[in-house]
């Protein structure tokens, strides 16, 4: 059972510390900030929390390990690449359309940079750690 909820501790643990972050740097705007971007990286702290307990559990030099390490660059690649460009296209979007009155703006906080990734893999490395100390 506990493989099956790691990966939502990771999520709500990643979450509250994300928005504490924001809510430091940005005070009443953190909560427009929550979502995708910021630090630390929502989706590798699930990722890194998983695969870090399935190492700690089952080791480290077991194939599911590293399939976790697999699918984990692939999250990191995603998130530092296609995301991050997906949020300066909003940004560009957004400079173009704020004349018009009925333009929704663009979330432009997309994707994550090197620092973002390096605390989500922190992050769920310690939780993975954790989780894997609890007798179930």
């Amino acid at each position: 059972m506990l493989y099956a909820i790691a990966p939502f501790i990771g999520w709500f643990v990643a979450g509250v510390m994300k928005f504490c972050v924001n809510y430091l740097r940005f005070g009443s705007e953190a909560r427009d900030r929550i979502g995708n971007g910021g630090f630390p990286s929502n989706h590798t702290t699930i990722m890194t929390t998983i695969v870090m307990l399935i190492g700690f559990r089952e080791g480290f030099a077991t194939p599911m390990f590293g399939l976790g390490v697999a699918v984990t660059y692939i999250v990191i690649i995603d998130a530092m690449g296609l995301r991050r460009h997906v949020g300066r296209h909003a940004t560009h979007l957004n400079r173009m359309n704020e004349k018009e009155k009925a333009y929704k703006k663009l979330r432009e906080s997309m994707g994550h940079n090197g620092i973002e990734v390096l605390g989500g893999l922190a992050l769920g490395s310690l939780l993975g750690y954790v989780l894997s100390l609890l007798p179930w």
